[in-house]
């Protein structure tokens, strides 16, 4: 939504909110005595739901408000609050039309040389207008700021959720939170055993393959090239090792940082990886951590299933969340829930963050996890 948009939409909203305020009004004086009558409440109640639908769309135009499952109860609770609102921006839309067709008047007169009002257009008098004409602009601009503020605010108390329904929600999240993490930790746990299966162990039994024909061995020349080889595999075992400890979890984020850990994985990706690292300072363990995996798991699959060129990766602070985002050139269809991104997702959600992917085939595909850190 560009500047311009944002704010004739909001006075679009305010003008229509002027018809539907009248139309509550009128609502709630005609069918105030039905409601003593069961069978007539019925039908008013389901009347109000109807008006605070045609609110709810109107809300949109003002940035929209929190509702929720409301019944005709809340509707009409809703409409009885309301209508002064709207009485309210009445007056103030037509003060911003009386205040402009004044300063077109002006404008008009003076600028055909004629008084306005018997007043001749001098220095001091222009200047006068010029200064009150801009004073009455921004407290009018203040007065429909606050007017659509408390439209909002009016709709989220009588049509929004409710104390209950906000707990009720919070627990379900923190349920579904729960069984992520343990799925999230089980899945990693497979994961480890399988590089250590298919990594490690196989380099340890071909190791000890070799120093047993070394020990059977008699000839010197064979017995130096078992050796070496034993100590290739060695070396292997190793490198393979530090590789599964370092998925598991990277030391040097401890003492490093995160800035120096993702330039590590930046050295080790295979493919240019661009970090644009703009934090001010360094923030909480479960987030770096948190911020470290989804950096590697985007690497990762930009190198091994994208057939990407490059990968850009940004992490800045917006308000009390820090973004992390990374983009890669690849051919895209990432599949948000495959193991290594529905992971993420679970990890990000155990800290309250959300989380992204956009991938359409083609590419590109952007992986955006949003982690609150105040």
């Amino acid at each position: 939504m560009t500047t311009l948009t944002r704010p004739l939409r909001s006075l679009a909203g305010l003008a229509l909110g002027v018809p539907t305020a009248l139309a509550e009004l009128a609502f709630l004086l005609a069918t105030a005595p039905l409601l003593a009558f069961p069978r007539a409440r019925r039908h008013v109640l389901a009347a109000a739901t109807t008006l605070a639908d045609v609110e709810v769309r109107r809300l949109g135009l003002l940035g929209g408000a929190e509702v929720s499952g409301y019944d005709g109860r809340r509707a009409l609770r809703y409409a009885a609050w309301r209508w002064p609102v709207g009485v309210l921006g009445a007056l103030v839309l037509a003060l911003l039309v009386a205040g402009i067709g004044a300063g077109v008047r002006i404008a008009w007169d003076w600028g055909r040389g004629e008084p306005f009002d018997g007043m001749e257009p001098t220095m001091l008098l222009v200047l006068y207008f010029a200064v009150l004409g801009l004073v009455l602009l921004f407290l009018e601009i203040m007065g429909l700021v606050g007017l659509v503020a408390l439209e909002r605010r009016v709709a989220r108390w009588a049509l929004g959720p409710s104390a209950t329904e906000l707990l009720e929600r919070r627990i379900t999240e923190l349920a579904e939170s729960r069984s992520g993490i343990v799925a999230a930790v089980d899945q990693e746990r497979r994961r480890i055993e399988r590089d250590l299966h298919d990594g490690v162990q196989q380099r340890l039994v071909a190791l000890a393959m070799l120093i047993g024909r070394a020990r059977r061995g008699r000839a010197p020349e064979l017995l130096d090239e078992l050796l070496h080889q034993a100590h290739e595999e060695a070396q292997g075992a190793l490198g393979d090792l530090r590789e599964v400890a370092w998925r598991v979890y990277p030391t040097g984020l401890d003492s490093l940082g995160l800035r120096d850990a993702l330039a590590t994985v930046a050295e080790r990706a295979g493919l240019p990886v661009t970090v644009h690292y703009d934090l001010a300072e360094r923030p909480v363990g479960q987030v770096e951590t948190a911020a470290y995996f989804v950096v590697c798991e985007a690497v990762t699959n930009a190198a091994k299933h994208a057939a990407a060129g490059a990968v850009t990766v940004e992490i800045f602070k917006k308000g009390t969340v820090v973004v992390v985002r990374a983009q890669d050139d690849g051919r895209g269809g990432a599949d948000p829930s495959g193991g290594g991104l529905s992971g993420l997702a679970r990890r990000v959600a155990a800290l309250d963050g959300r989380f992204h992917v956009d991938s359409p085939y083609g590419g590109p595909t952007t992986i955006t996890a949003e982690l609150p850190c105040g």
